[in-house]
């Protein structure tokens, strides 16, 4: 399938629920074939949206196109996409064939038939054989994966995923992200996942909608959305970002000579301002923690760098994180460190120089 063709086109989606206005005005396309994230803090509306693409809500207004048709007054077991519940919404009383088989069955398909699409779809999730096991006895990660087979026997376009992990322990949530984006990828078929897990929607996703209080405040591949955030919310809710404030100095041929609060004068190529800002208007940069690095070594040179001193450090095992005071700052700035052999871990109070480049100085208005 081509992840260029649109299999869903959302135009000016509206939903009010009384007073409340859930969602204001949703423009997007969901494209062929791909795994898209719906991200976004609790109440943002990222689910209610899932509902109206499911058909379980009615937009009041706007239009949900899906394959090239209006869902307008199109229910949602005629509509050709899937939900798998964050509850799973497995049927106690029946076992797992007649949980994966029960929408084929009220399609009146022969036995036989419905067998066979059934021994195939607990294959596609790694449970042949389990047909005949009780739901009672199932895994958390096993319930999951019955839900799944469900909602892919019937075939559909699109897979809607509403938190289908939240439920499980760390180490089975991890595997299963894993297993859920390869058997996306294997049956090119196009998944939306509602999630507000950040981490899970960068792993999983090929682009990401960051949602705030019903509306989409950015439409990215996980990549631009990490390095290039559209604003300081976004940058925020993605991952760790330290801020500073900044102020144009100038601007030439050469580019942008920016003053960055605490680490002086840098000339920035245009091109790192965002398509739209006015130049005059930045008021902060952002840094990722990654994007600072200490210099142990009085031989470490750095395309820049300041002195500072650490204010705390927390150790993680394989990275350690710090809070480190840079000159006439009150708020510490966050640095990530990777702990490699024979790296000391700096402690508290120590004097240390920082070292950063200018291409991972992100401008804000």
């Amino acid at each position: 399938m081509s992840k260029t063709t649109s299999i869903i086109d959302l135009h000016d989606v509206r939903k009010s629920f009384g007073a409340f206005e859930a969602l204001k005005g949703i423009n997007a396309t969901i494209r062929e074939g791909e795994f898209f994230s719906l991200l976004g803090p609790s109440g943002c509306g990222k689910t209610t949206l899932l509902r109206l693409i499911a058909g379980f809500e009615t937009p009041t207004a706007g239009d949900i196109t899906i394959d090239g048709k209006s869902m307008d007054g199109i229910a949602a077991n005629a509509r050709p996409t899937n939900m798998v519940f964050q509850s799973y919404a497995i049927f106690p009383h029946l076992n797992v064939a007649d949980n994966v088989g029960y929408g084929l069955r009220t399609k009146r398909m022969p036995k036989a038939d419905i067998k066979r699409e059934v021994d195939k779809a607990l294959a596609m999730v790694d449970l042949a054989g389990y047909g005949n096991r009780a739901a009672h006895e199932l895994s958390g990660g096993q319930r999951q994966r019955v839900a799944l087979a469900r909602a892919l026997v019937m075939r559909p376009k699109v897979i809607l995923l509403d938190e289908p992990l939240s439920a499980l322990d760390k180490k089975l949530r991890e595997q299963m992200q894993f297993e859920l984006r390869e058997l996306q990828k294997t049956l090119g078929i196009t998944f939306i996942l509602v999630t507000h897990d950040q981490e899970e929607a960068l792993i999983m996703s090929d682009r990401i909608a960051v949602m705030f209080e019903g509306e989409i405040a950015q439409l990215a591949t996980p990549e631009e959305l990490y390095r290039r955030p559209a604003t300081q919310r976004v940058a925020s809710f993605i991952g760790v970002m330290n801020f500073l404030a900044a102020r144009l100095v100038t601007s030439s041929d050469q580019g942008l000579t920016l003053e960055i609060a605490a680490l002086g004068h840098v000339t920035l190529p245009h091109a790192a301002v965002p398509n739209g800002m006015n130049p005059t208007q930045i008021a902060k940069v952002g840094i990722r923690p990654e994007m600072l690095t200490l210099l142990f070594d009085p031989a470490d040179k750095a395309e820049n760098e300041v002195g500072a001193v650490v204010a705390s450090s927390d150790y993680y095992g394989d990275m350690t994180y710090y809070s480190v005071l840079l000159p006439q700052q009150d708020t510490p700035v966050t640095i990530s460190m990777r702990n490699t052999a024979g790296r000391s871990i700096a402690a508290p109070g120590s004097a240390v120089r920082v070292g950063w480049g200018a291409e991972s100085v992100v401008l804000f208005e």
